[in-house]
């Protein structure tokens, strides 16, 4: 059965239309904030939603700690889009992940929005909860919209990296792996990749298990997932995608805890905005469009 939401899976940082969010190349006037904002992920998320500024969107603050802070930046980010239809589900604990108007609201949403924090809080408070299980329903069988950025990116896939610093991460046993919210599979995303130099994390991942394909996501980068196959790079940063089924020989089980690993053929592919990449061939598209924002 296909399935009939979206996935918007973004890494973290991004624009949410203040001057500070903008690339210093992109101007310093009015104009040139607006512009810039008007291409971003924020809008395309309203603009793929059912409702589009209609759209009933929740937004999600449990991996934050900082919840009321998040919930009001995203919500003025939206309504500076015309998407005024809002609110902010601060779910604390699992009892309230069960709570009867919580779920009414979940019912009732066109979009959900899941910001950063801590992943391991998103997926220890939501995991095994009528909340999570009726988000699972209704991407697969709404037009609805799961979109989560930093934590909430992370936590997506039925595998999360919680662990691993970048300067070890290419030591047997340093990265630390979990079960995820399990809205998509066989893909394991990681987050803030390039800025945090995390490249590292999602080789230890593949060539632990080749059948799982890495998805490093840069910040204010961001890929949307349609059909459950179709990954279109949507926002002006970059994405990695490390495939490991073509992997020739590893050291990877040879060697202790704490060595070094050592890899032979991994695949690399790198996405920038309206590039896309097909799950179920491993297939990717570049756009070669001239004016890449049109």
């Amino acid at each position: 059965m296909a399935i009939k939401g979206k996935l918007i899976i973004v890494g973290g940082a991004e624009d949410k239309g203040r001057p500070q969010d903008i690339p210093k190349n992109a101007g310093d006037n009015d104009t040139a904030v607006d512009e810039y904002y008007e291409k971003g992920i924020l809008h395309r998320i309203v603009q793929e939603s059912v409702k589009k500024e209609k759209s009933r969107i929740e937004i999600v603050t449990t991996a934050s700690t900082q919840p009321k802070e998040i919930g009001k930046d995203y919500t003025e980010a939206f309504r500076k889009l015309k998407a005024d239809n809002t609110g902010i589900l601060e779910i604390d604990n699992r009892e309230q992940a069960g709570d009867a108007e919580v779920l009414k609201r979940l019912q009732k949403a066109n979009v959900v929005m899941v910001t950063g924090g801590d992943q391991l809080r998103l997926t220890s408070i939501l995991g095994g909860t009528p909340f999570l299980n009726l988000l699972q329903e209704k991407y697969h069988t709404e037009n609805f919209i799961y979109a989560g950025s930093s934590a909430g990116a992370a936590a997506a896939s039925n595998n999360m990296v919680f662990q691993g610093t970048s300067d070890l991460s290419l030591y047997k046993g340093k990265v630390r792996i979990t079960g995820g919210l399990g809205i998509i599979n066989d893909v394991v995303i990681d987050t803030h990749f390039i800025t945090r130099g995390r490249i590292g994390r999602l080789l230890q991942t593949v060539v632990a298990n080749p059948r799982i394909l890495g998805i490093g996501l840069e910040e204010n980068a961001a890929l949307m997932i349609y059909n459950g196959t179709k990954m279109e790079a949507i926002g002006p940063g970059m994405s990695i995608i490390v495939d490991g089924r073509g992997i020739l020989d590893t050291n990877f089980n040879d060697i202790a805890d704490g060595e070094s690993i050592s890899i032979e053929n991994v695949t690399l592919h790198v996405m920038s905005k309206y590039d896309i990449y097909h799950l179920d061939s491993f297939k990717l598209n570049i756009d070669h469009r001239n004016n890449r924002d049109e």
